[in-house]
């Protein structure tokens, strides 16, 4: 296809971000009197969900410590719940088990749910735990769980569905989306992009938005945007020099059993499993200890991928060059791990006795994918430069398909409150986000 030289506003990346951006842009655009969809192209250097958005796991769920990412969640279920059968979304509920040493976060978690009108379900104690689990899934057996938060809104979406259906929603309103065009350059001057250098040609543009997932260093080293920043911690303590982006593996697989295995006791799809414990993990094949320290899962019976998906906690890859492409299943480098699948169907079997003898049946393929995370693990999303809008999640995308809506009003002119939170200058400022004891650095 060939390019425009000139776009008022330029998106990169066709995976959640970028083309729920394009979207309410163009929405935003006829709504207001100020143009149209036809004022929107949508950039990427392979096709529509060829980076995380197009294998993630797809989970939607609120069970986060941080406030900020309550809200900003809520916000985003709305919109999954709006066009639930076109999106391929799921509302099966998520549900959070946790261990003691967790009890306290997860009940201000449930706390907060309520005053935001966020409908969920708190029990605690460990008797009353695993009677709740097993009124919903007879063969629950994990230990150690005393508190369950069981999220009545949430579940998760067919991930090529959801990107699709946003593409077909962009493109109703006009908007080019334009794959196999490699951006490899961006003109700055007097504080404002003026155009991108793609190796189809240049773009000459007035709004420049960054949508681009796991390449977020590239475009912010592009952008000439520092590589190491200072952060105030909430001592008041200036840290220098600290590495803007870390690079962490996100292990993912399927095990190969009839989605159906999976189903609740109503023979029903249940909701999104997310289990945190500190009881020691044994092996399901020897017995053998395979940690005695905190670990996660999560897991739901998924008929797109034909089987019981899910996943564990990340791996950290590092701060520095780290090979990004080829990415994803096709990547030779990073992949799901034998240890990975020896430990997370040993937690299967830990959790639920149906999946005891399921090892064998672990899907030997290849799976997950890189983030690239901010230094506190959580998204920013702010404005660079007078025209330039920089969306950086940390790999939250389908979490956060309405932060595409709230960005496209910011680039028109009018501030979301639910971003304030995620500007880059809380790192200067010391306004970070609260931390968990959650093993998952993120939630």
């Amino acid at each position: 296809m060939a390019i425009p030289n000139q776009s008022k506003f330029v998106i990169i990346g066709a995976g959640i971000h970028g083309l729920s951006t394009a979207w309410h842009l163009a929405t935003e655009l006829k709504a207001q009197g100020k143009g149209s969809g036809k004022d929107v192209i949508v950039l990427d250097k392979t096709a529509i969900g060829a980076g995380a958005s197009g294998i993630a796991c797809g989970v939607i769920r609120n069970n986060y410590y941080q406030p900020a990412m309550q809200e900003l969640i809520a916000h985003s279920v709305v919109i999954w719940e709006e066009d639930a059968e076109g999106y391929g979304f799921h509302p099966v509920g998520y549900m959070q088990l946790s261990p003691e040493s967790m009890h306290g976060d997860v009940a201000e978690i449930y706390q907060r749910q309520k005053d935001i009108g966020y409908d969920s379900e708190f029990i605690e104690g460990a008797k009353d735990s695993r009677q709740y689990m097993k009124g919903i899934l007879e063969d629950w057996q994990a230990e150690g769980i005393t508190s369950v938060l069981h999220e009545k809104r949430g579940g998760y979406a067919h991930n090529t569905k959801a990107l699709y259906r946003l593409a077909d929603k962009a493109e109703a309103e006009g908007v080019r989306i334009i794959t196999g065009c490699e951006v490899t350059g961006a003109k700055i001057a007097h504080n404002a992009v003026t155009a991108i250098e793609t190796k189809k040609g240049v773009i000459d543009c007035d709004y420049l938005v960054v949508g681009a997932g796991p390449w977020a260093k590239r475009f912010w080293e592009m952008l000439e945007l520092p590589q190491q920043i200072a952060i105030k911690s909430r001592d008041g303590k200036t840290h220098d020099g600290l590495p803007m982006w870390t690079f962490w593996f996100l292990q993912e697989g399927t095990l190969g059993v009839a989605p159906t295995y999976g189903l609740d006791n109503r023979g029903q799809l249940p909701p999104v499993i997310h289990v945190d414990s500190d009881a020691p993990l044994r092996s399901a094949e020897d017995d053998s200890l395979i940690t005695d320290q905190m670990w996660g899962i999560y897991y739901k019976p998924d008929f797109h991928f034909r089987g019981v998906q899910g996943g564990s906690m990340p791996e950290v890859i590092g701060t520095g060059r780290v090979a990004v492409d080829p990415y994803g299943i096709d990547s030779e480098e990073f992949g799901a791990t034998p240890d990975f699948a020896h430990m997370w169907t040993s937690a299967l079997a830990h959790c639920k006795k149906r999946y005891e003898d399921t090892y064998p049946r672990y899907r030997k393929e290849n799976s997950g994918g890189l983030g690239a995370f901010t230094p506190d693990n959580f998204p920013v999303f702010d404005r660079f430069y007078d025209n330039c809008h920089l969306i950086l999640d940390s790999n939250h995308g389908y979490k956060m398909i309405g932060v595409g809506k709230l960005v496209a009003k910011e680039a028109l002119g009018e501030k979301q409150a639910l971003l304030e939170p995620f500007r880059f200058d809380r790192y200067e400022k010391g306004r970070l986000h609260p931390e968990s004891h959650s093993p998952f650095p993120w939630s």
